[in-house]
């Protein structure tokens, strides 16, 4: 890991520290980040979180996972057919662009209020990240592959295993990144604001109502700690197994 990783980091904190200490903005409101540290380690090794931990992570992947078996294979479908991807474009970035927030009420009067309503935003906004990054990636693939390919006589299956499919993976690599983060952001929103027992945007928002400041904010910091890792976890998979991109 190289030195300066940490470097924006670091002077978050001091920045944090500073307006602290000067008491530009009410220590009530804003704890200094040695007080919040120190929550969070108290969340951690008492193991209270912990439940909570593991219900948004559940939500999460379940939605994530829907997500990717239906965003996937639609993305490479509209991504080998061009005219078929520019028929649909504009349903895709309309609820692409829409805030999955907005949509709440429509899934809750489907689903109720239930862990299903809640996994069914995330999958939903996700499947539309994976569709489009999945499509572009098949659309924009080397041209100069597919026509040498072609010149060698394999057919449009043979072209579409070996070419356009491996061609996709760097793009859809994005778009599954961009898609875990989503179904995080929107798994933990849907928490804060449709009734569960459990999960970390309900201690949020619970910590929030009862003026637990410091536990506020340590569960927000680890919400982040959370989806930093998941993003990481891609970047290390595609690292691996992409180690060719853009040769």
């Amino acid at each position: 890991m190289k030195r300066y990783t940490f470097i924006g980091t670091v002077i978050l904190i001091l920045i944090w520290v500073v307006v602290s200490k000067l008491g530009l903005i009410d220590t009530f409101f804003l704890p200094d980040p040695f007080t919040v540290i120190k929550k969070l380690i108290e969340l951690l090794t008492s193991g209270i979180i912990i439940g909570d931990i593991l219900s948004t992570l559940i939500r999460v992947l379940l939605a994530f996972v829907i997500a990717l078996v239906i965003g996937l294979p639609i993305g490479l479908l509209l991504g080998s057919k061009e005219k078929l991807y520019k028929s649909f474009e504009f349903v895709i970035d309309f609820f692409r662009s829409t805030p999955a927030t907005a949509l709440f009420p429509l899934f809750l009067l489907v689903f109720g209020i239930t862990d299903t309503s809640k996994i069914a935003i995330a999958a939903f906004a996700s499947a539309l990240i994976i569709i489009f990054n999945t499509a572009h990636g098949v659309i924009h693939s080397k041209k100069s592959r597919v026509l040498a390919a072609q010149i060698m006589g394999a057919t449009k299956t043979q072209v579409f295993r070996w070419i356009l499919f491996w061609e996709s993976l760097p793009q859809t690599f994005i778009g599954l990144r961009s898609a875990v983060s989503l179904s995080l952001v929107v798994i933990v929103v849907t928490e804060m604001f449709i009734g569960t027992p459990s999960g970390l945007g309900r201690k949020i928002i619970d910590a929030q109502i009862t003026y637990e400041i410091p536990t506020m904010y340590a569960v927000i910091i680890l919400t982040g700690i959370i989806g930093y890792l998941l993003n990481l976890f891609f970047i290390l998979i595609e690292k691996r197994f992409l180690h060719w991109s853009g040769k």
